[in-house]
């Protein structure tokens, strides 16, 4: 058995933008939080989905054609293989589901470490 996460508590403990820290694990992926502000870089995931749902703030999700905005309460899932970058003129607080290993850039040589919180 395990316990209920609280997420308001996990993101309260994040001092940085784009330091994604995993909070759970689930069917062999890393359920994340992570806070940021600004613009994270261009870049694409090969072999997987990505999965934003915001719960605080709002973001901005640019495509090489088109920019959609994700608000409080919305979620969108960026298909396998298209180039996106995720921004936020104001904070924004957003959970992650990734496969374990799934380096956030795409890129394991420019990728953040996942610590646990």
């Amino acid at each position: 058995m395990t316990s209920p996460v609280n997420l308001s508590g996990k993101l309260g403990q994040i001092t940085k933008h784009w330091d994604p820290h995993v909070v759970a694990d689930y069917n062999e992926n890393d359920v994340m939080v992570v806070k940021f502000q600004g613009a994270f870089p261009f870049h694409l995931h090969a072999n997987t989905d990505d999965f934003f749902l915001v719960l605080k703030g709002e973001m901005v999700m640019d495509f090489q054609d088109e920019s959609h905005t994700v608000k409080a309460g919305e979620m969108i899932v960026v298909p396998q293989g298209v180039t996106h970058r995720p921004r936020a003129e104001n904070e924004c607080e957003v959970p992650l589901i990734e496969p374990k290993g799934e380096p956030n850039t795409g890129d394991p040589a420019t990728a953040a470490a996942k610590p646990s919180l």
